[in-house]
């Protein structure tokens, strides 16, 4: 994969230097044709008869027919092949109309020969395409600058604990490697021993450096900054995170558009009525009594100025542009007609459970009931809790060791199914128990309590809930302001529901919604009229994300890999979602100022070029109309790159 992208890479790098020398070549000899030239000496009032001047201009003017004008060529015979007629074509027809007529000029045929006029045409074609790889090569940076993150060598540690330098390609799935500070992670892995604090901007977008120890997930490519990590390689080639994400911005960047559909229909149709124009433009003219040289001028200006280069350009650069954007801030799109189609949506179903919240239990509070204070309820809850695996159980554990609580002994330890737990602490008998067995006692609604009980008399309340991430509150205020409904979905019960809703502002919510009717939701509220766009965790979520307008996987991680979502944002952060519709809203823009400025100035320049305008003394040679069209080219590709959101 990685190897493709540097072919693909590689391809434009040579084009770029191929136009740069045929447009530097073509210019340096195009001087000496327009020094020769009759019409450019009368202008500058030179009139110095040079002998054999025609003949030394026209094996010139060869050179630079052949040489500069090759790849036109080539992209002529390419749309042919493919019976897409398109600028090549246009540009091919121009400078060969031009250059024939002017050998038959130099043979006898009466006229005028365009010598000038075609090597200047010729140079103006060659600087634009050049203008244009350089902006090509510019949005496909980003995937440059992803491949560059991986190091080179790793520290690889063997069973004895010995160190010794491998090059990356060797590493396998299993090895063990010491990154150091200031060291990149060589492959995705998890830590096995260490403590540091990690900076995964580059990768995730996520600007705050993220604390790393035992048992963390981390990227390749991420940079250590204090500190060090012992790192067990889980993931090599082309599972790693940073080769997933290069394939899913270099499928995007290539993926065709329905905008881009739509404008390379009209660049074709541009073609036919160009060449159509052209032959008319000639054929009036002769029939009103002009020379064939003026008929001839006017035709190669009205199909070169109609050429669709600028068109063929619009789309493409704002989808490279946009791709790379995205991926800079962990945003990346599977589907691009998904991502256009993020504009228009004006309803967002979020799933509670692992995106509007963490989608896990933490101690929110500890309530006494009686004498004993709150860190005496907590450590007889842990003490209690600590041998099991359920989530309410490790929540309780965690917070009394992150609070310095102590753990008593417990003798006598059982479990009470579906009601808690039972054991003797001290010689009197505890129970951590659910609230509905235990009489008298108040717990919040919408909240998971466990209440710690002494014989049968409650001492005190833990309460404990799955915490809604401090972005989920900003996330859906700002979608709010954008005129974005947003709605909750949830298999929690209608306590918890209620609750989280309230705590977000949201005024529509679902609960009690088990996995395969989130389908049925998405599919009962587009039936109301509304662009949908789904926002869950890609797991339980797939039906409910493949049925939306759009379906949106959040807080992935590093499996980014998920078939049912449109988009991916990689981080856990439901903010991202905002970036997503301004993002599409943005690229969306640029593509229309980009079809403006690459079809707007048709409209005036192709009368002008035809020559309407001639009884008023003004038109336009066929280089002058090179000049606009390659300008409209160079806006375009100017314009794509000052795509912000």
């Amino acid at each position: 994969m990685e190897h493709a992208h540097h072919k693909h890479h590689g391809h434009h790098k040579s084009m770029e230097k191929d136009f740069r020398n045929r447009f530097i070549v073509s210019l340096i000899l195009t001087v000496p044709i327009i020094l020769l030239s009759e019409t450019i000496r009368g202008l500058l009032g030179i009139n110095i008869k040079i002998p054999y001047g025609d003949f030394v201009s026209t094996f010139i003017s060869t050179i630079i027919f052949f040489y500069g004008g090759y790849p036109f060529f080539k992209g002529f015979k390419d749309e042919m092949v493919k019976r897409s007629p398109g600028m090549m074509t246009l540009i091919t027809l121009a400078i060969t109309v031009a250059y024939v007529y002017s050998i038959a000029v130099v043979i006898g045929f009466k006229g005028s020969p365009f010598f000038w006029e075609l090597a200047t045409l010729i140079d103006i074609m060659l600087l634009g395409h050049w203008i244009e790889m350089r902006s090509v090569m510019g949005a496909s940076r980003a995937l440059e600058k992803l491949s560059k993150l991986l190091p080179s060598h790793a520290i690889l540690v063997d069973e004895n604990g010995e160190t010794r330098k491998v090059h990356i390609r060797d590493l396998k799935v299993g090895h063990r490697v010491l990154v150091q500070s200031g060291e990149r992670i060589p492959l995705d892995g998890i830590v096995i021993d260490g403590k540091s604090y990690v900076d995964e901007s580059m990768l995730t977008g996520e600007s705050k450096p993220v604390e790393k120890s035992k048992g963390s997930n981390v990227i390749g490519g991420s940079l250590v900054l204090d500190g060090y990590l012992i790192v067990e390689i889980k993931k090599v080639g082309k599972d790693t995170y940073i080769q997933q994400v290069m394939e899913i911005v270099k499928r995007a960047q290539e993926s065709r558009s329905k905008t881009q559909d739509l404008a390379n229909r009209f660049a074709r149709y541009l073609t036919v009525l160009a060449v159509l124009v052209g032959v008319i433009t000639f054929t009036v003219w002769i029939v009103l009594g002009q020379n064939p040289n003026f008929a001839i001028n006017r035709a190669v200006t009205v199909m070169v100025i109609s050429c669709p280069h600028a068109l063929g350009l619009a789309i493409p650069l704002v989808v490279a542009v946009s791709t790379a954007i995205g991926a800079s801030r962990g945003l990346l799109v599977r589907n691009r007609e998904a991502f256009e189609r993020a504009r228009n949506i004006n309803v967002v179903v979020f799933d509670k459970t692992g995106t509007l919240t963490y989608g896990r239990f933490e101690v929110s509070e500890i309530v006494s009931l009686g004498d004993k204070d709150e860190r005496d309820i907590l450590s007889l809850a842990a003490s209690l809790e600590i041998n099991s695996s359920h989530p309410i159980a490790k929540a309780i554990v965690e917070y009394a060791k992150k609070n310095g609580v102590k753990f008593l002994k417990v003798e006598d330890f059982k479990t009470l199914p579906g009601k808690g737990v039972e054991g003797k602490i001290n010689g009197k008998v505890y129970r951590l128990l659910n609230p509905k067995y235990v009489e008298g006692v108040n717990v919040p609604s919408g909240k998971t309590s466990a209440v710690v009980v002494e014989d049968n008399k409650p001492l005190g309340i833990v309460i404990l809930s799955d915490k809604v991430r401090p972005e989920s509150k900003e996330a859906i205020k700002k979608l709010s302001e954008m005129g974005i409904k947003c709605v909750m979905i949830t298999g929690d019960n209608e306590a918890v529901a209620s609750a989280v809703a309230g705590e977000l502002n949201i005024t529509e919510y679902y609960a009690g919604v088990m996995p395969h009717e989130k389908a049925e939701k998405i599919k009962e509220i587009k039936g109301r009229g509304f662009k949908v766009a789904m926002v869950g965790d890609g797991i339980n979520d797939a039906p409910a994300l493949v049925e939306a307008d759009v379906g949106i996987a959040i807080g992935t991680g590093t499996d980014i890999a998920i078939e049912s979502a449109d988009i991916i944002l990689v981080k856990d952060n439901p903010l991202d979602v905002v970036f997503l519709f301004k993002l599409s809203k943005a690229t969306y823009r640029k593509m229309v100022q980009n079809l403006f400025w690459a079809t707007f100035y048709n409209v005036f320049a192709i009368p002008l070029a035809a020559g309407v305008l001639y009884p008023l003394g003004i038109t336009l040679t066929p280089a002058t109309g090179a000049l606009l069209m390659s300008l409209s080219t160079v806006i375009v590709a100017i314009n794509s790159r000052f795509l912000r959101v």
